[in-house]
């Protein structure tokens, strides 16, 4: 299988996509160490395997309180054949949330990677490697957050009036301006038979790259509930090669 669509890959492009509000919004973070988030991923309807995002206690690191995000990807038995994932990231983003602080991915299963990027913030730089080979730092912009960190950012906005929202990403390797869109409220119901009111995002999909480019008519969405806790419950793509989706399986450790 030559495009990484099976579940960490789809979920990243998403996360790699987010953003920021208005300068007059003020921040209220609607998660806690202890949360974990369970997804359940299936193409063109056959179960393809899990995603599983938590929120391990929070630790000190270089001096300074930082939330550590992690979230770990695998797929079933039987899309193993065709592509076997194995993932895990782990990111950090100081305890105000307004940047990343280290973030690092373990990618097992096809093409392998260890991947660290290195912030230095006094110097506003970003250091990538893999496997400890080390590109030149890059300059990064205030503010920047690395892909799962920016996830857990977002979910810091407010939606109630809809509009535009933009936040500056950083993989270590290259810089980007995230923009999502706030499309409407919707009551969804999941395959467990759960409903949920929710807002229906869409971020912009210009900067992706893969399987979103090469699909003429390729969408990506996601659902997060309209209570103060923001917890996505469904993600869904559609590309040349089918249609994804995610669904909440179990939240356990929210306020």
């Amino acid at each position: 299988m030559r495009e990484r669509v099976w579940i960490t890959w789809v979920v990243l492009m998403f996360l790699g996509m987010h953003y920021a509000p208005a300068p007059a919004y003020s921040k209220i973070i609607p998660f806690v160490p202890g949360e974990k988030l369970e997804y359940a991923f299936r193409w063109k309807n056959i179960p393809a395997g899990s995603v599983q995002l938590e929120i391990l206690p929070v630790k000190t690191f270089k001096d300074e309180q930082v939330y550590h995000f992690v979230l770990t990807a695998k797929t079933n038995k039987y899309i193993d054949k065709l592509y076997k994932v194995r993932d895990r990231i782990d990111a950090y983003a100081d305890i105000s949330m307004t940047r990343t602080v280290h973030y690092q991915k373990k990618q097992r299963g096809g093409r392998e990677r260890n991947e660290v990027v290195a912030f230095d913030w006094p110097n506003n730089q970003a250091q990538y490697s893999n496997f400890g080979q080390k590109k030149e730092p890059i300059a990064v912009v205030d503010g920047s957050f690395d892909p799962l960190s920016a996830f857990y950012y977002s979910r810091t906005m407010d939606f109630e009036d809809g509009g535009q929202f933009e936040c500056p990403i950083t993989n270590g390797k290259k810089n980007g301006v995230g923009r999502l869109y706030v499309v409407g409220r919707e009551t969804i119901t999941l395959a467990d038979g759960k409903t949920y009111d929710t807002y229906r995002l869409e971020p912009e999909l210009n900067q992706f790259g893969g399987v979103f480019n090469k699909s003429n008519d390729a969408t990506l969405q996601l659902w997060v509930t309209t209570d103060s806790k923001r917890i996505p419950v469904r993600i869904h793509s559609k590309v040349r090669v089918g249609h994804f989706i995610g669904e909440l399986v179990s939240a356990t450790g929210t306020q």
